[in-house]
């Protein structure tokens, strides 16, 4: 007769443990030392098993009937339930004690032979930077898709909307690695991020990828376009320097300070209304030196070709990559994104570093000049180590040998 729960409240121990039946193999087993457990008997292949269900009264009777046939309906389905049960336990051991980090690292370990070192080298920093001080400390099980949205609109709210995409790119390759690892079930990370992030801006502004400088800076330096030396020495300084491309075609001469290293632009051509400080590297100044040979009498550092008392034209810049092969691919405000991004991901800049020497606007006309000294000594470092960064790069690009058609 099946069990009450009355009489599972009332059952007494006694000098050898006790079992009162209920009914499909389920029973309450009573030990002499007063502990009551829930046991299942089934036969698996033949082979009589036996499973636990808990104690009672913390599982009562209504419960340990309901995984009896849970368990039963599992046994027809030609599964053994205490093999399911403790593959199931292993899951959450395993699921508890995996953090984003923990796997996140062992994805990176596993990935980064099949890459080259650099790339992987940005994809920890990325990480390290962006993702691990938002997600990290959390067990993978209990990452939801709106934690990793939110985390990629923060970053592209800061203006690195390439890291932001990519940060969401890597998550998304971490979370399938956890998946076909066992780590978790399903992964949170779905889709783009094209319905979630404004696009970035296109056309005008287009911009090649970081990775295409070492062949963008070999096809510059030797000229491989046949440009004007005045319009070769424009795209280098443009890169070098951060700035806008109306902020460089109408620099002055007398906006250089060669002996402070620092050409600072005037209020009314910049964009935030401030006058703003542009430290000069080495190889900035090397270029001025250059550029001083062909119009260093002149009002501007890029006078007119066809009429001299005016400036370079606002589309050279646009004509020259143009004619190096970037027609839709790279404009010169695209050098300031990748400036941004680079100096962040490469060189290990805090993102208000590079976003100052952009000088893009934060705040009333008081908090500008705050941000413009506490921020210089660093900004002046900054330009500096893009300088030398680009030396890299440009040494990095190994042309391809024309092939030798055969005779």
């Amino acid at each position: 007769m099946p069990l009450t729960d009355v009489a599972c409240r009332n059952a007494k121990p006694g000098l050898k443990t006790k079992k009162l039946a209920d009914s499909g193999g389920l029973y309450l087993e009573v030990a002499p030392s007063g502990g009551k457990y829930w046991r299942w008997k089934y036969r698996f292949l033949a082979k009589e098993k036996r499973m636990a269900f808990g104690v009672y009264p913390t599982v009562s009777l209504q419960e340990a009937r309901e995984a009896r046939d849970t368990a039963r309906k599992l046994l027809a389905q030609g599964q053994d339930p205490s093999a399911v049960k403790r593959h199931r336990k292993v899951q959450l051991e395993l699921e508890a004690r995996s953090t984003f980090e923990l796997v996140a690292r062992e994805w990176h370990d596993h990935k980064k032979s099949g890459i080259g070192e650099k790339t992987a080298e940005t994809n920890i920093k990325r990480l390290e930077n962006y993702v691990f001080p938002v997600i990290g400390k959390y067990p993978l099980k209990d990452i939801t898709t709106p934690m990793i949205v939110n985390m990629a609109k923060d970053i592209d709210k800061r203006g690195a909307h390439e890291i932001a995409r990519r940060a969401w790119q890597n998550c998304g390759q971490i979370f399938a690695y956890a998946v076909q690892n066992g780590y978790l079930a399903t992964t949170p990370v779905v889709g783009s991020l094209k319905h979630v992030l404004k696009p970035i801006p296109r056309g005008h502004y287009a911009a090649f990828d970081p990775s295409d400088l070492p062949k963008f800076l070999y096809l510059l330096r030797e000229n491989k376009a046949n440009l004007y030396q005045q319009t070769r020495l424009a795209v280098e300084l443009i890169m070098l320097t951060f700035v806008r491309t109306s902020e460089l075609i109408k620099a002055e001469w007398q906006e250089i300070d060669f002996e402070n290293k620092v050409w600072t632009i005037p209020a009314s051509r910049m964009k935030m209304r401030q006058a703003h400080l542009v430290p000069l590297s080495r190889q900035v100044l090397e270029v001025l030196e250059e550029l001083k040979a062909i119009s260093g009498y002149r009002t501007y550092l890029f006078p007119n070709r066809a009429n001299p008392r005016k400036h370079m034209s606002n589309n050279t810049i646009l004509m020259a990559l143009d004619r190096m092969g970037y027609r839709g691919k790279m404009t010169g405000h695209g050098f300031r994104s990748i400036a941004l991004s680079t100096a962040m991901e490469r060189l290990g800049y805090r993102f208000e570093i590079p976003d100052r020497q952009l000088a893009h606007r934060h705040g009333d006309d008081v908090r500008i000049a705050y941000d413009r000294a506490k921020f210089l000594p660093e900004r002046i470092q900054l330009m500096q180590d893009w300088a030398d960064y680009l030396d890299q790069l440009a040494k990095q690009y190994k042309p391809e040998r024309p092939k030798i058609k055969a005779a």
